[in-house]
């Protein structure tokens, strides 16, 4: 997926990640970013086009679809992480309907327009959806819900021209992060990352320093490879 003329739509992106894709996706010559955002937003590049787009608003995903005619890439960045001890169940609940039914909501409504374009999603997702984070136990939950989301899109979607990808970041550089002390990659050099990951096919992205320490044990190890063997049980029809 080379992003040369393609048009792009990434939610979450009025800062951090969001913020940094939306101009990578411009140095690499995007033709159109669609800048999905609950807030506004004013870019100066124009070929970025502002979208009101909370991804727990059904209205505002339906106006989205309208105002998008054409599109080659969707990336899921809008995100929610805090810190819980799994005491509440309103906090999981606001972390599952951001992070995990927010990216299915917005894949649903774009998967037309990605099946015409023969196009790429792209779900942002955390080391912690592989292994928890005690202290963002919910943040955690709903990222390995959207793992498996990912996972079966992709087997589902294999045979009709359609990517999933799935990006594993470690410590970013954000608000989100902004808690804990330690090393962090720069959204920046993330996004770099991201959309060179995707360039090459990768269908599981590790973007920066911490997580790509990852990258050979996951490609390789017992846990892909039932991915792909579970992949299999779909009749040829399905895929």
């Amino acid at each position: 997926m080379n992003l040369a003329n393609k048009t792009v739509l990434i939610t979450g992106a009025n800062r951090g990640i969001g913020r940094a894709l939306v101009n990578e996706a411009l140095k690499r010559g995007a033709k159109r970013v669609y800048a999905g955002t609950r807030g506004t937003l004013q870019h100066p590049d124009k070929r970025v086009t502002a979208l009101t787009l909370d991804v727990t608003n059904d209205s505002h995903i339906q106006q989205a679809t309208h105002d998008v005619e054409m599109l080659d890439v969707v990336i899921n960045c809008a995100g929610v992480a805090g810190y819980d001890n799994l005491t509440d169940p309103d906090v999981i609940k606001q972390h599952l309907d951001v992070n995990f039914l927010g990216p299915f909501r917005v894949t649903r409504a774009f998967l037309p327009l990605l099946k015409r374009s023969k196009g790429a999603i792209v779900n942002i997702l955390s080391l912690a959806a592989l292994a928890p984070l005690p202290v963002i136990p919910s943040y955690s939950i709903s990222k390995a819900a959207t793992l498996s989301m990912t996972q079966s899109l992709r087997a589902y979607l294999a045979g009709q021209g359609v990517t999933v990808h799935a990006v594993f970041l470690g410590p970013v550089d954000t608000d989100m992060t902004r808690g804990f002390e330690i090393p962090k990659a720069s959204p920046e050099a993330a996004a770099v990352g991201i959309f060179d990951g995707l360039e090459k096919g990768e269908e599981d992205i590790f973007p920066d320093p911490a997580s790509s320490t990852m990258t050979e044990g996951w490609r390789t190890g017992v846990v892909k490879a039932l991915e792909r063997q579970n992949a299999a049980f779909l009749p040829g029809e399905s895929q």
